[in-house]
């Protein structure tokens, strides 16, 4: 019996392992702060890396890996939940791939994928040259606010 338990329980450990590795990366505010800062996101069509810190945090909680599935059969995907229709391939929707990127690409976050994918992230959500507003998580929650919060004790300027 306590050999059974033993087991068991090693095979759920390796199984959370394993899972845990399938997972998105959960960034820490001050260590997505500084990657978009290093990115040169701060002031990145007009927000500030609060700006974009805030609409993370309230998007996907700094999640990589997070991803919601809409009714159509589109998935808004990792961080600033990227759409699968239109800005990235998750090779399950007919996509136009405008931003020509996997849509789980957001967990390769070092520089250049950053950049690359707060371009995207503008366009999407409606900041670049398609529109002038981020979306309702953003409005609701960090426009107008002060944003001062998202990189106090991060080290880096932005706001």
């Amino acid at each position: 019996m306590v050999f059974f338990s033993m087991t068991v329980l090693v095979l759920l450990s390796v199984l959370a392992g394993l899972l845990a590795g399938c997972a998105g990366k959960i960034f820490q505010r001050c260590e997505l702060a500084q990657a978009l800062h290093e990115a040169g996101m701060n002031g990145f069509h007009g927000y500030s890396l609060p700006d974009w810190l805030c609409m993370a945090f309230f998007e996907s909680g700094f999640d990589t890996g997070t991803v919601v599935h809409e009714p159509d059969g589109s998935s808004n995907n990792g961080i600033f939940q990227i759409n699968s229709r239109l800005w990235c391939n998750d090779y399950k929707t007919s996509s136009s791939n405008l931003c020509h990127m996997h849509c789980s690409g957001e967990s390769l976050l070092p520089s250049v994928r950053t950049v690359l994918v707060g371009a995207c992230a503008a366009e999407s959500k409606g900041v670049g040259s398609r529109g002038n507003s981020l979306p309702w998580d953003w409005r609701q929650r960090c426009k107008g606010q002060d944003l001062s919060i998202w990189v106090e004790g991060c080290n880096v300027k932005g706001g």
